[in-house]
């Protein structure tokens, strides 16, 4: 995937690695990255995967 969006229906921040660097995605927010999961890794919890979209749950 060339690029790929994370949405959180948390309603507590969400921390992930992107490039070695620790990113906090906000309670309800999306983030948008554009080379895709290459450089992401997510911590494990519950997702919904839809194409390109991630939705990170509680």
């Amino acid at each position: 995937m060339s690029q790929i969006t994370i949405r959180s229906d948390r309603k507590t921040d969400y921390t992930f690695t992107y490039k070695g660097e620790d990113v906090v995605l906000e309670a309800g927010k999306l983030i948008s990255i554009a080379n895709g999961l290459q450089d992401v890794i997510l911590p494990t919890c519950k997702m919904k995967i839809a194409n390109n979209l991630i939705v990170v749950k509680e």
